[in-house]
């Protein structure tokens, strides 16, 4: 008898990436989505996170969730960060202790290091903002022991995740991958001149959620920088190769301007 797929409950799935992981692994996983607007062709709870109660019945005998849900609709926004990053977040973990979870992929980001970009006395902002000619040429990598400098609301919401993950991995015994992404467009093509240097090709987010849902049952927490391959990138991501991740594919394949 052949293995049944692992069942994971997709937070936000009506998204960009919730909706790429369906068209791209769903072969692989028996998915499951919860958002506030419907999507087709999987079990799916129409439901904000904010509501605690009304969000249970999506963990009933799930193994892994993939938690995209958050608030995006304006990074500084306070108010949305709090009701649906902050308290959302709280309450997926909370009904993923109750539903007896084994492992959350926490989505984060990449901006939780991209206030570094607001400092003039370092290069990183140049990296993605000054004409090719006047980009750095050197640069220290910054790596995932380094210190967070978190750019907005936003942020700090996909912070507290990364905390409260770390918690529950410690209280309840609920595994937690945060994957802290970089910028994942709708075109796969790097069409903003500002995201040449955090770049995440479709492909080489796919290949970080499959090996973070494959990770050792072991690895009760764990932080990875998901990014492709740029010239201009300037935080490490070596750690995937634990996992056995290495992203494949480059912003530079589409030198300015991007054709579209």
């Amino acid at each position: 008898m052949a293995d049944q797929k692992r069942k994971v409950l997709i937070t936000g799935a009506s998204g960009l990436i919730g909706g790429l992981c369906i068209k791209h692994l769903g072969d692989e996983y028996e998915f499951s989505g919860l958002s506030r607007r419907k999507v087709e062709g999987i079990p799916h709870l129409e439901a904000s996170i904010e509501d605690a109660e009304k969000i249970k019945p999506a963990f009933e005998g799930i193994d892994t969730v993939i938690h995209l849900g958050a608030w995006n609709t304006d990074v500084f926004d306070w108010k949305g960060t709090m009701a649906v990053t902050i308290q959302g977040t709280l309450n997926v973990y909370e009904a993923a202790r109750e539903a007896g979870v084994r492992r959350v992929l926490q989505a984060s980001s990449g901006c939780t290091q991209l206030g570094l970009q607001y400092d003039d006395s370092l290069p990183y902002g140049k990296l993605a903002q000054a004409p090719e000619d006047e980009k750095p040429t050197e640069w220290d990598m910054v790596t995932l022991d380094d210190p967070v400098r978190p750019d907005s609301p936003y942020a700090i919401g996909k912070l507290f995740g990364e905390n409260l993950g770390r918690l529950y991995a410690d209280l309840h015994g609920i595994s937690t991958m945060v994957i802290r992404l970089g910028g994942v467009l709708v075109s796969d093509r790097p069409d903003v001149w500002t995201i040449y240097p955090g770049y995440l090709s479709h492909r080489d987010c796919m290949n970080m959620v499959r090996a973070c849902i494959e990770a050792p049952d072991d690895n009760m927490f764990d932080v990875f920088n998901a990014i492709s391959n740029n010239k201009w990138r300037w935080r490490t991501t070596d750690h995937g190769k634990t996992i056995g991740w290495e992203a494949q594919d480059s912003a530079d394949s589409y030198p300015w301007p991007v054709e579209v």
